[in-house]
C-alpha cells in the first residue's frame, strides 16, 4: 500500500412523501464511491419500518436493480460506502448498521474513527452488552441506544453520546420519524447538506453527491452541530459547536475528497492548484513538461505548470476499468499492477526532462515503478513533486495509518527516498505551505497531525486497525476458553 486508503463516505435523503428514494441513495453513494470500495448499503424507512441491504463490492455490483426494487418506497433512506479503518472488512462490518431497540429502531452510517473506541467498547461489554461487528461504528450506536433510554428524543440521545465520543465522526442517523446529521466539535470529517427541486432535503460526505441527485448545497454541517430533519422541518442543535478548535483533515483536500468538491467552503480543485503553484516557488527545476499521475495529482500538476510557465501534458493513461481493489496477477509483482493501471504517453514525455507530481510517497513502493515507466518511454530526466509533506505519524481519525514503520520517510532523508525512488530530483510540499492550501490568512483550521505528530486530541492506548480481532497467540483478550 502506497497510497491512503480513503474514507468512507456518508448520504442521507428525507422527503415529506413516500416515494422510492433508494435510486437517489444509490446515485449519492456511486459519487462518493472514491471514499471505500470495501462495501456498501442503503435503508430505506417506511413509516418506520426498515428494509436495508448491504454488501462487499462496489455500489453498482452490490446494488442490481432488482435490489434497489426490492428495498421498496419510503420517505427517507441513508447509505453508506466504506474502507474500513478500525475493523476487517467483511460483510459483517458493512454499514448502515441497523439497531432494534424498545425506544424504536435506529440506523447509523458513520465516516471517520473513535480514538476512545476500545475503552467504550470494553466498558459497555463489561455491562453486558454484546457486539456483533468489529467496528467502531457499533460502538456509537450502542452508546446512543444506552442514552435514548433517559433522552426525551433521538437527537438529546445524540447530544449526550457526543459528550463521551471521541475522535473523528460525521454520522448519518434514522430513527422511525426523523434523520439527524451530525458532525464532531472538531470537524476531521467533511459534512454538508443541500435541497432539491422537489424539496427533499440531502445530507452528504462531499458536495459532489449532491450534486449526483440534483441537489443544491445549502451549506456545510458546522463541527459539533446536530441537524434534524423532520415533519416539523430543519432543526439545528449547536450546544457542541465551537468547543475545540477547527481541525479538517488537510488531506479531504489534498487526495480524498473528489476535485469538483466544496469542503467548508473551499473548492477542492483550488486547493489542488494552490499546492502545484506553492511547489513550483519552492522547488524550481529546468524541464521540459508537467505531468500529473492519475487522478490526485493531475490538478496539482496543472498548478505546478500555471506558476512555473512549463508546458502542461498528459504523461499517463489510467485504466478506468480497474478498481482499486482489483488483484493482479502476480500479486507480489508491484510492478505489473502499475503497468496495468497506467499506461505513458511516449509523446510526451519521450526525449523530455520531465516533472512527475504526485499527492503523497507513503511506502516508496509504486513511486520507482512509475519512474521507470516514464524512463522507458524516453524521458531524459524525471522530477518528482509531492503535493503534501513527508508522512511521519500515524493518523487516528480515520486514515489507514496506525504505525510510524510503514512510512518511508521515518526511515530515509529526502534525498535517500530519491534515490530509492530514482528521480532525479524530488520536492515535497511545506508544512507551512500545506495550511494554506484554501486561504493564507486561515492556516488554524486543519489537522496535519500526519506530518507534524501534533495531535488535536488525547492519542489513544490502542491503535490497531483490528484491535477487536486477532488471534489468542496475538495477546488478544480471550474469556472463557
Amino acid at each position: 500500500m502506497d497510497k491512503l486508503r480513503e474514507e468512507c463516505g456518508v448520504f442521507g435523503i428525507f422527503s415529506d412523501k413516500t416515494e422510492p428514494l433508494a435510486r437517489s441513495c444509490y446515485y449519492g453513494l456511486y459519487a462518493l464511491q472514491h471514499r471505500g470500495q470495501e462495501s456498501c448499503g442503503i435503508v430505506v424507512n417506511d413509516d418506520g419500518l426498515f428494509c436495508d441491504y448491504k454488501d462487499v463490492g462496489l455500489v453498482n455490483d452490490v446494488f442490481t436493480s432488482q435490489v434497489l426494487d426490492g428495498l421498496g418506497e419510503g420517505n427517507m433512506a441513508i447509505g453508506h460506502v466504506r474502507y474500513g479503518t478500525t475493523g476487517g472488512n467483511g460483510r459483517l462490518n458493512a454499514q448502515p448498521i441497523v439497531v432494534n431497540h424498545v425506544k424504536g429502531r435506529m440506523a447509523l452510517a458513520h465516516n471517520g474513527n473513535l480514538t476512545n473506541s476500545f475503552e467504550l467498547r470494553q466498558e459497555l461489554e463489561m455491562e453486558g452488552s454484546i457486539f456483533h461487528t468489529t467496528s467502531d461504528t457499533e460502538v456509537i450506536s450502542y452508546i446512543i441506544t444506552k442514552e435514548r433510554i433517559q433522552a426525551p428524543s433521538i437527537e438529546e440521545a445524540v447530544s449526550k453520546a457526543m459528550d463521551r465520543l471521541q475522535g473523528a465522526y460525521s454520522l448519518v442517523i434514522m430513527s422511525p420519524s426523523k434523520m439527524i446529521a451530525a458532525r464532531d466539535e472538531y470537524g476531521f470529517r467533511p459534512l454538508c447538506y443541500g435541497r432539491t427541486g422537489d424539496g427533499k432535503y440531502v445530507v452528504a460526505s462531499e458536495s459532489c453527491a449532491l450534486d449526483a441527485v440534483g441537489a443544491t448545497f445549502i451549506r456545510d454541517i458546522e463541527p459539533g452541530e446536530i441537524l434534524v430533519f423532520g415533519k416539523d422541518g430543519l432543526h439545528s442543535m449547536r450546544a457542541h459547536c465551537g468547543k475545540k478548535p477547527r481541525a479538517m483533515c488537510v488531506f479531504e483536500y489534498i487526495y480524498f475528497a473528489r476535485p469538483d468538491s466544496v469542503i467548508d467552503g473551499y473548492s477542492v480543485h483550488n486547493a489542488r492548484l494552490r499546492a502545484g503553484k506553492f511547489l513550483a516557488k519552492a522547488h524550481p527545476v529546468e524541464a521540459d513538461v508537467v505531468i500529473g499521475v492519475p487522478d490526485s495529482g493531475l490538478d496539482a500538476a496543472l498548478g505546478y505548470a500555471q506558476a512555473s510557465g512549463i508546458p502542461y501534458g498528459i504523461g499517463f493513461i489510467k485504466n478506468k476499468y480497474i478498481g482499486r481493489t482489483f488483484i493482479a496477477p502476480g500479486q507480489a509483482n508491484r510492478e505489473d499492477k502499475v503497468k496495468i493501471k497506467l499506461n505513458t504517453i511516449s509523446e510526451t514525455v519521450g526525449g523530455k526532462r520531465v516533472v512527475m507530481v504526485d499527492d503523497s510517497i507513503v511506502r516508496g513502493t509504486t513511486c520507482g515503478p512509475i519512474i521507470k515507466l516514464l524512463r522507458e518511454a524516453g524521458a531524459k530526466e524525471v522530477h518528482m513533486r509531492v503535493s503534501a509533506p513527508p508522512f511521519t505519524d500515524p493518523c487516528f481519525y480515520g486514515v489507514d495509518i496506525d504505525s510510524k514503520d510503514r512510512l518511508i520517510a521515518n526511515h530515509h532523508t529526502i534525498d535517500e527516498i530519491r534515490q530509492i525512488i530514482g528521480a532525479d530530483s524530488l520536492g515535497y510540499l511545506s508544512l507551512e505551505d500545506v495550511v494554506r492550501l484554501t486561504a493564507d490568512d486561515d492556516t488554524e483550521r486543519f489537522c496535519t497531525a500526519c506530518f507534524s505528530g501534533k495531535y488535536p486530541t488525547a492519542v489513544p492506548t490502542n491503535i490497531k486497525k483490528n484491535r477487536f480481532e486477532g488471534k489468542i497467540s496475538e495477546g488478544q483478550d480471550q474469556q472463557g476458553q
